[in-house]
């Protein structure tokens, strides 16, 4: 608990923590249209954190914390969920994963979909398992349990298909069609033809085109080593080799040294994991690419599972206990260095709103890159800020900032632009009052002894980097 109550407010949100918080301080049919028209993801979470938010407020730390209770849920769920498919053991072992890995701990502290999506995938998994092994007397109410939280899971993120679906067609293989899982399959194909329509609303208004911007197999590459290490660790080759090991000796010890009945838990669980990400990779192959690590989470819950049986197993060993120590070093070191490191290293959206500052007066900011800096800066922390209309405006101060920027999929430092030794003014009037350049952000700030009208197509060629920029205008 403590790796992911620690630090919550030690980062601003970023992008689209920031919609987040646009969504949810509208009203309730507002908040439903936005998630519908802005959104690429079912309204479930939002449902519950506009509730939260009414209590908890829309802070860092207010809104952080519904994240945060549904991390450390995961934790025992995940034990369950490995002692009734695989042994207690187990259910230990996958425990401790799912408490340090970093991509858990990563959205234990996010004000996103993904927190709840993780206890959720969790509990769909339990819930089957005991499904499977339920009596026939107890065949209905674990099925009727199993559906509802099927149904919850597919409410909050349109990937959950590819995990409840595979669930029931293995129910519907060892259990024979039985009445209950006659009714929770119908109930579940109805909520997934909804899910669809849904998910075909939000692509034609919200759109994830930006998913393409990177080649696919970079994507599938990455997903192993993000569901190890996370996102955004040091040395990220090094590092995702290491822990690639440890996983690679947490299954062939699942293979070699557990009991028959553990192995087939374990194997199952795997399954269910490899399923989870081969399903979107099919549908990539045939023109409808979604593939991204974040998206293909619930697979992650499984595969910890796989990796718990090995590690758990009678026989494992020095073997074992070796690699589950490594692993879970790996883990917490991670956790540790990225602690306080800014989203992808690049969204500083609070820190540039800090330093930027209160307005004493009508000013322009341009600021790069266009879109997660209108996202990040208006909605949030300068509220009242919007574009600068085509007509202008008259200011008497100017700023200029660049944000750290990188490659869609990268995991190289982003790059930091810098203006050259000595920065023109933008707009005739205007003189060089301050310039900070930090590891960041750069920021100009320009002021003019009288108010100056200035429009955008004076402030785009001032911005420091060479993409697009945002040019705002803040009220007093």
């Amino acid at each position: 608990m403590l790796l992911r109550v620690a630090g919550l407010d030690t980062k601003g949100f970023w992008q689209d923590e920031a919609i987040t918080v646009y969504t949810i301080k509208r009203g309730f049919g507002g908040m439903l249209r936005t998630v519908v028209d802005h959104e690429t993801t079912p309204p479930l979470y939002y449902v519950v954190a506009w509730a939260w938010a009414k209590v908890f407020g829309y802070g860092e730390v207010g809104l952080r914390s519904l994240s945060t209770l549904a991390g450390v849920a995961a934790v025992p769920i995940s034990y369950l969920a490995a002692k009734e498919l695989v042994s207690r053991r187990a259910g230990l072992v996958t425990a401790l994963l799912v408490a340090v890995n970093p991509l858990l701990v990563w959205y234990g502290q996010e004000a996103r979909s993904y927190a709840l999506l993780v206890p959720l995938s969790a509990l769909t998994l339990l819930l089957f398992a005991r499904a499977l092994h339920a009596p026939a007397g107890r065949l209905g109410r674990e099925t009727t349990w199993w559906a509802l939280a099927s149904a919850a899971t597919i409410a909050t993120h349109h990937f959950a298909l590819f995990l409840v679906l595979p669930e029931l067609l293995w129910l519907l293989r060892a259990r024979g069609r039985a009445r209950p899982l006659t009714v929770a399959a119908a109930v579940l194909l109805a909520v997934s033809a909804a899910d669809l329509v849904l998910a075909a609303a939000q692509r034609s208004t919200a759109g994830v085109d930006w998913i393409a911007e990177t080649p696919l197999p970079n994507r599938i590459v990455a997903i192993p080593g993000s569901f190890l290490i996370g996102f955004e660790s040091p040395s990220p080759l090094l590092v995702a080799a290491v822990a690639a090991a440890c996983a690679a000796v947490a299954l062939w010890l699942a293979a070699a040294r557990t009991r028959p009945a553990e192995r087939q838990g374990a194997a199952l669980a795997f399954a269910l994991a490899v399923a989870v990400v081969a399903i979107p990779l099919v549908l990539a192959l045939g023109g409808s690419d979604y593939v991204f690590y974040r998206n293909v989470l619930p697979a992650l819950i499984p595969a910890l599972v796989a990796f718990g049986a090995g590690f758990g197993a009678a026989r494992a060993g020095m073997l074992g206990a070796a690699a589950l120590g490594v692993l879970c070093v790996v883990s917490l070191g991670v956790v540790a260095v990225t602690r306080n490191l800014p989203k992808y290293r690049k969204e500083v959206w609070r820190e540039v709103a800090a330093e930027i500052g209160p307005a004493r007066g009508p000013r322009a900011i341009v600021i790069t890159p266009r879109g997660p800096a209108t996202v990040g800066l208006t909605l949030v922390y300068l509220p009242g800020t919007g574009s600068l209309a085509p007509q202008g405006a008259a200011v008497r101060e100017i700023v200029i900032v660049a944000a750290p920027r990188r490659a869609p999929g990268a995991s190289a430092r982003p790059h930091i632009p810098r203006p050259a030794s000595a920065p023109s003014s933008p707009v005739p009037g205007f003189h060089l009052t301050q310039r900070v350049e930090n590891d960041k952000f750069t920021l100009l700030r320009y002021r003019s002894a009288r108010p100056v009208v200035v429009v955008p197509p004076q402030l785009q060629p001032a911005r420091i980097d060479t993409v697009e920029a945002a040019v705002l205008l803040q009220p007093r």
